[in-house]
């Protein structure tokens, strides 16, 4: 009798906290933020703690798992969505806006303080008008350089395709490594073909695609004939080094120049505080007027459409975007502000700076191709065997097998 009164007492606090929802004993509603970044955990949970501790009525809490975005869809499957998805302008994203998981933030106030390039990138990657996150970060994809090599060679930044060959051949010569490629991620294969793709095609060729009025077979011959190009001032072993190794050699001084992220300064600076950085666009082209730096979303911060709690989260997307605040996250991460005013003071981009000032910007070109196609493996393959018909046959084929499952 005593255990079935036990029983019964149990259950009775489970429905009682059930029906509380997200009410801690404090009082506070507690609300559930999701990003996918591991090495931005640590700069939100300071802003976490912040507006924690600004007010009485709102716990946010950080979820941050491994292979975030795998979680993340198969939570949506299980119809246990977060109250606050942070995450970047992908596929992905794409994918889970047209399901109509997030909640529409066209028309709302929050969109009034960010800059509306990003806005539209929103709704290009998305293929939608309506808008559905707040672009909160943003970052670029270029090519760094060493400006003590670059120094004692005598070298200029170069602003066409071919002055960046010609570097490159002058830095070999010297016996200097031009690039130093770290392809056994492959995932790092994707970062020229990003620049060639987007500045050479354009972001309209995704839409074309889509529609299925291009195909990858008819534009990217001269993408993938300079994507070979690169490959020749590598340093030997292009497929046996990852990123881990490519940031450690560069903060040692060990290539003139490192195509690569804003995201890896950071992690340079972990194995050389003093690493001599420069960064430049990937220039693909023989008009410097024309080229563009990539630079994307690299965090959007979306809320779901059935939280029960979207004004708090809302109240939380507005704390972030206070300039402070985003001067504080950009600072950390080596990022860029979305916010009107709020600038990335690091010397080691200043050259980027005014490309983004002028708005001489363009997306990431696999931010709208389908994670299905598995591009980073065959831009991979395609850099071992130096086969372009196969290789952009490839992509169409893949591309199409997407298509038809959608």
């Amino acid at each position: 009798m005593k255990l079935g009164k036990y029983i019964a007492a149990c259950l009775l606090t489970v429905l009682v906290l059930t029906a509380c929802g997200a009410k801690e004993e404090s009082g506070r509603v507690q609300v559930e933020f999701f990003q996918n970044k591991p090495e931005a955990k640590g700069s939100f949970d300071a802003l976490i703690e912040k507006f924690n501790s600004s007010q009485s009525e709102i716990k946010v809490v950080q979820v941050n798992p491994p292979d975030a975005e795998t979680v993340l869809k198969t939570r949506v499957v299980k119809n246990d969505i977060p109250d606050i998805i942070g995450m970047g302008a992908t596929d992905t994203y794409s994918l889970l806006a047209q399901s109509g998981i997030f909640m529409n933030l066209t028309d709302n106030p929050l969109l009034s303080q960010v800059d509306e390039t990003y806005v539209q990138m929103l709704k290009d990657v998305a293929g939608m008008d309506e808008v559905t996150g707040i672009p909160y970060s943003t970052n670029a994809n270029g090519v760094m350089y060493n400006t003590e090599i670059f120094k004692e060679l005598g070298l200029s930044v170069p602003k066409t395709w071919d002055e960046l060959l010609a570097t490159a051949q002058k830095a070999k010569d010297a016996g200097k490594i031009p690039f130093y490629l770290t392809y056994k991620d492959d995932w790092q294969t994707v970062l020229p073909f990003n620049a060639l793709a987007s500045n050479l095609e354009g972001i309209e060729f995704y839409m074309e695609r889509r529609e299925g009025t291009v195909t990858f077979a008819d534009k990217y011959q001269e993408i993938a004939e300079k994507q070979l190009a690169l490959m020749d001032y590598g340093h030997g072993d292009n497929f046996g080094k990852n990123y881990a190794d490519g940031n450690r050699e560069f903060a040692r001084g060990e290539s003139a120049m490192y195509i690569q992220g804003t995201w890896a300064i950071p992690e340079i600076r972990k194995a050389n505080p003093d690493a001599p950085i420069g960064f430049f666009p990937l220039p693909t082209g023989n008009n410097p007027e024309e080229n563009k730096l990539i630079s994307g979303v690299d965090t959007l911060l979306a809320i779901s459409e059935d939280s029960k709690h979207k004004e708090e989260a809302q109240q939380f997307i507005q704390f972030l975007l206070e300039p402070e605040n985003s001067k504080q996250y950009i600072t950390e991460q080596t990022l860029f502000s979305t916010v009107e005013g709020v600038t990335q003071d690091d010397p080691a981009v200043a050259e980027l700076l005014p490309y983004l000032e002028r708005g001489q910007v363009i997306d990431f070109a696999d931010h709208y191709i389908p994670a299905a196609v598995q591009l980073n493996s065959v831009i991979q393959s395609f850099l071992q065997n130096r086969d372009i018909d196969g290789y952009l046959k490839k992509l169409d084929t893949e591309w199409d097998k997407v298509a038809d499952r959608r």
